[in-house]
């Protein structure tokens, strides 16, 4: 030990101590596990003062800390115990007695000792420091009450003996949450007033604290005294009402009694009503804090609107239904006589279980439209159901109320709005039902459109069973090849089929046209429209099957009007704004789609067939060639499963064929062959290309370019024969669409005809095939050298014009 400039230096072994700061005259346990620690400890107890350094580490984390990872400020320890545990650790307690300044590493191994010097004990003389000793004083009172803890009284009255403000402030420390950083502050601050107020300023803070928990347990304890207070009075009242009798005379006003005067006064089964009954005794017995409570009540609150004997009349005049339909949609005169079928049916036999119908059609050609306008026409409430997209099941069926935020099916909630037991229910998108994990929708729309089941339909929530079997269900979709097969066998299949140009324009001057001006604000606006505006928009700004995109166009315009009218607005009198073909460019932007129109010339190997697609028909050119030296047979153009096996089927046809059809055999054995069909970036699929590939092939081999006024459609056999496919209407307006004016279709299609317009029909030559060879007669440019086995028959639309 030596003395410089009035200060005392020494070395001393030295602990490094984790996430903790060891303060003068306070005493603190430790736990040493470390090698080099131990071995400091037991230097220490070798020596007659047991004395020892401790400093604390800068990072915690930190397992073989060098001299630097210190901070340079600790403390000097006296060692008062000493005990091993079970482990080989050391546990000691250790008193505090100086700050000190860790100066330099005497030695590392086998433990740390360092030189230090003792930092000087500053006075703790002043008036402030008096101030502030009283106020930590004052403070120290109030620790037993919040604390409430053993031993605080006697702590307390420990620092209130103690004479020095600093031995208080350091002792107090321990009582604190503060961090490793505020503590080695606080140890290293040489101005005991700032000592004295930053303990102040955080026991006042722990004290806040510990008085707001104290609030709140005070308050969450009393609410919980009035809960349990209020229940036993209420458990009471009712045995003291029991007594006298009074039990059943509950005021009207109250909730229970408002509730079993709802259930006396409704129309319910008697099943029904016994079960809301004994729900309602539940509630009863239950206080309004429960959790039950609201469960309950929602409950019976849906009991209660659901209409289980409420029906409205039909109004079964067909007068009233055809003349609605004719008003509402222009045109699909057999989808609206099917529909007046159904409600003949129900007007003879009232009795009759309401159908199940399914609207089958492109996008926008009026599915749900038209159910609104069934519901209409007999006067039901309507009610739509979005199943797009939808995966689960419980939707539909409901949750179970075990389950917290439980609520009733989808199907329920339409009832509980429509108020009546046979509604017009709308179940939209039905192909598109999803399923996963959470379960099958579709299956479960198989009891629900099941008139022998549906009659007990039993929701999960409402777990009562409900007649369905009086609602009208009316399902929509754009493909029925999603649906599943026992599904679509509950559904009576109504197929929309797209509108041809003239219908089109119809229905955009009889309900688009004037439907747009009202809701953009143009009635009464001096505005002209010229003949050949919608038919140009028709033409050149839209491609789809229904009217949807038509719409939206129209409405553009009607938005452009309204901007310049309100822009050029004048009080003067003005002429009326005419819009012009010409003009559309302006009003509308550049045209989205060219002229349709066929192909010039078809060289050798392309042919014209036709397609059906979700969104109406489509004319598609089939393409071939010859791969000198190969053999296999590629296939292009996305193409589906059905589509490749068809070309397939061709190829094998034409090989099996070669000699009766004039094909040289070598041929097939030579050479590769590629079909390909543009505007790959389109799924195709269908079997009803077959016709188009193997005309393609045969020009393609015998030399023969294919008619270019003549397109086609079938699905052909093995053997050679031409199979009925459907879309006939679809296609046939495509292909009108394009000024194809000759079509070939197989021999069975031709009931179909009957189903395309009269002025699409009136111009155009169909000719009817039931084999290859018919085709071939047909379609090639001249006969080729084969004989012909049967003769085909050209419709009697129009004589069949030279080429």
């Amino acid at each position: 030990m030596e003395q410089s400039d009035s200060s005392i230096i020494v070395t001393l072994p030295l602990v490094p101590v984790k996430r903790t700061v060891l303060f003068p005259e306070t005493m603190v346990p430790f736990t040493i596990g470390r090698g080099r620690s131990i071995a400091a400890v037991e230097a220490a107890m070798n020596t007659e003062e047991k004395a020892l350094l401790m400093a604390t580490q800068r990072d915690s984390e930190q397992e073989d800390p060098t001299f630097d990872d210190l901070f340079q400020i600790g403390t000097k320890a006296v060692i008062k115990q000493m005990g091993k545990t079970a482990e080989g650790h050391l546990q000691i307690l250790v008193q505090g007695l100086e700050r000190m300044v860790l100066l330099k590493s005497e030695t590392i191994d086998p433990f740390f000792t360092v030189r230090a010097r003792q930092l000087p004990h500053p006075s703790e003389a002043g008036t402030e420091i008096e101030a502030l000793h009283r106020a930590l004083h004052d403070l120290l009172n109030q620790l037993p009450d919040l604390l409430g803890t053993q031993g605080v009284t006697e702590l307390v009255a420990v620092l209130r003996a103690e004479k020095s403000p600093l031995s208080v402030a350091y002792r107090l420390i321990s009582l604190l949450n503060l961090n490793v950083d505020r503590l080695q502050a606080l140890l290293e601050q040489s101005d005991p007033v700032e000592v004295l107020r930053q303990v102040y300023a955080a026991l006042s803070h722990e004290l806040q604290i510990l008085k707001l928990r104290h609030e709140i347990a005070s308050q969450a304890q009393a609410e919980i005294g009035k809960s349990q207070r209020e229940y036993f009075l209420r458990q009471q009242l009712k045995e003291i009402q029991q007594e006298l009798g009074e039990l059943e005379s509950a005021p009207e006003d109250s909730e229970i009694g408002e509730l079993k005067a709802r259930i006396e006064k409704a129309d319910l089964p008697e099943t029904v009503k016994t079960e809301a009954t004994r729900e309602l005794k539940r509630l009863a017995k239950l206080p309004p804090a429960a959790a039950d409570h609201q469960v309950l009540r929602s409950y019976l609150e849906l009991v209660l609107e659901l209409p289980w004997n409420t029906s409205t009349e039909d109004n079964l005049d067909l007068a009233n239904a055809r003349a609605v339909l004719d008003v509402d949609h222009y045109g699909i005169q057999d989808v609206k006589e099917r529909i007046l079928e159904h409600l003949a049916v129900l007007k003879l036999n009232p009795s009759a279980k309401a159908p199940i119908l399914c609207l089958v059609g492109p996008p926008g050609v009026g599915k749900t439209s038209l159910g609104q306008s069934i519901a209409r026409a007999l006067g039901r409430a309507f009610e739509r159901l979005s199943l797009g997209g939808l995966h689960d099941e419980a939707e539909l069926r409901g949750h179970r109320r075990t389950y917290v935020g439980a609520m009733p099916g989808r199907l329920i909630q339409s009832l509980r709005r429509a108020k009546a037991r046979n509604p017009v229910l709308m179940l939209d998108e039905v192909d598109k039902v999803g399923k996963d994990f959470r379960g099958d929708p579709a299956s479960a729309l198989l009891e629900i459109l099941d008139p022998e089941q549906n009659h007990t339909f039993r929701d999960n929530y409402l777990d009562l069973p409900f007649d369905l079997s009086k609602v009208m269900f009316i399902t929509t979709a754009n493909s029925l090849d999603p649906i599943s097969t026992p599904l679509m066998d509950r559904m009576e299949i109504i197929r929309l089929p797209g509108y041809s140009h003239q219908e089109k324009l119809e229905i955009a001057n009889r309900y688009l046209w004037p439907r747009r001006l009202k809701e953009a604000g143009l009635t009464d606006r001096p505005l002209t429209l010229e003949a050949d505006v919608i038919p140009h928009i028709i033409k050149r700004y839209t491609r789809e099957a229904g009217v949807r995109q038509l719409e939206q166009m129209l409405g553009r315009l009607t938005r452009k009007i309204a901007l310049h009218l309100a822009e050029t607005a004048t009080d003067e009198p003005v002429s009326p704004l005419v819009i012009r073909k010409v003009d559309l460019g302006e009003w509308l932007g550049i045209e989205r789609f060219m002229p349709e129109e066929a192909r010039k010339t078809l060289p050798l190997g392309v042919a014209t067939g036709l397609a059906w697609t979700e969104s109406g028909g489509d004319v598609l050119y089939v393409e071939s060639t010859l791969l000198p030296g190969g053999s296999d047979l590629t296939i292009t153009g996305h193409l589906g499963e059905v589509m490749q096996e068809s070309a397939q089927a061709a190829r094998s046809y034409l090989w099996s064929r070669a000699k009766s059809l004039g094909i040289n055999p070598a041929v097939f054995k030579d050479n590769g062959m590629h079909i390909h069909v543009p505007e790959g970036a389109i799924p195709k699929d269908g079997p009803s290309a077959g016709v188009t590939m193997a005309t393609a092939l045969s020009s393609l081999l015998l030399g023969i370019p294919v008619r270019k006024d003549t397109a086609m459609t079938g699905e052909i056999s093995l053997s050679g024969l031409v199979l009925p496919v459907g879309g006939i209407k679809e296609k046939l307006l495509a292909a009108h669409r394009m000024g194809l004016r000759r079509i070939l279709l197989p021999r069975a299609n031709q009931k179909d005809l009957r189903d395309v317009p009269e002025a699409v029909r009136s111009e155009m030559e169909v000719v009817f095939v039931e084999s290859i060879e018919d085709v071939l007669q047909h379609v090639l440019t001249h006969a080729p050298s084969f004989s012909v086995p049967g003769t085909a028959e050209p419709s009697q639309a129009e004589p069949t014009p030279t080429d």
